[in-house]
């Protein structure tokens, strides 16, 4: 797969070619993006838009070796998991597209609000767009996009109020670690883990130990880890 992002110009129209990849799971989310994209500049840019519709049709796409790479990347952060390739969300699939196509543009979209998981995103994903789909209009959508096909970042408004208050530590955890938050949302015995996930039982028991320090919910239950790792963003 070729990786390299350079917008290339028609020579029969001297319009810039940019590949777009769209992933959400509400149809008409997604039809609002391609009409915001396609009026972008008709006359300067023309676009090629590919959809999916979770996290599977997502890295269905990205992993395809006849898949060209793409020049910006819009991601809804709560899809659908593809839980056989470990894809949990939108984050993941921003990862996947760092590894398979490092030059692509990547615009996170959220509903979430939760100021530890906002910095958490811009601190392990650095997404050159990081949007509260609350704040998105059609007009904000065409700025933002605007902004990152000339290279510049834009976060939204909310995401900039957010970012202004006290800095908080950033919860690191790893895929792992997910894994095993998701698995004990779904209600999965923690000795069936094994199935899912590559470690040890005892690993995984270990894991879980520290996930209740780490969340400060040592004396809760499993479903009280759950909870906080939801409240922190942890966990969809």
């Amino acid at each position: 797969m070729d990786a390299t992002q350079d917008m290339i110009t028609d020579s029969r129209n001297g319009r810039s070619k940019n590949r777009i990849l769209i992933v959400d799971d509400h149809p008409f989310i997604i039809q609002g993006y391609k009409n915001a994209i396609t009026r972008y500049k008709p006359d300067q840019f023309e676009f090629t838009i590919e959809q999916a519709k979770d996290c599977e049709s997502g890295y269905n796409i990205i992993t395809n070796t006849e898949t060209e790479a793409f020049d910006i990347a819009f991601l809804d952060i709560s899809m659908p998991s593809y839980e056989e390739k470990g894809i949990f969300s939108g984050e993941d699939l921003a990862r996947l597209i760092s590894e398979y196509m490092p030059n692509c543009k990547i615009i996170l979209l959220t509903m979430y609000t939760e100021l530890l998981k906002i910095e958490t995103l811009i601190k392990t994903i650095n997404p050159s767009g990081l949007v509260i789909k609350n704040d998105l209009t059609f007009d904000e959508l065409i700025f933002a996009f605007d902004k990152v096909i000339k290279g510049d970042n834009y976060y939204s408004k909310s995401v900039i109020k957010m970012l202004s208050q006290s800095q908080t530590d950033i919860i690191k955890i790893d895929q792992f670690d997910k894994q095993i938050l998701f698995h004990l949302s779904k209600g999965t015995d923690i000795n069936d883990m094994t199935q899912y996930i590559p470690i040890s039982i005892s690993a995984i028991k270990q894991r879980k130990i520290k996930l209740k320090e780490l969340l400060e919910v040592v004396d809760g239950s499993d479903l009280d880890l759950v909870k906080e790792a939801k409240n922190k963003g942890l966990l969809f």
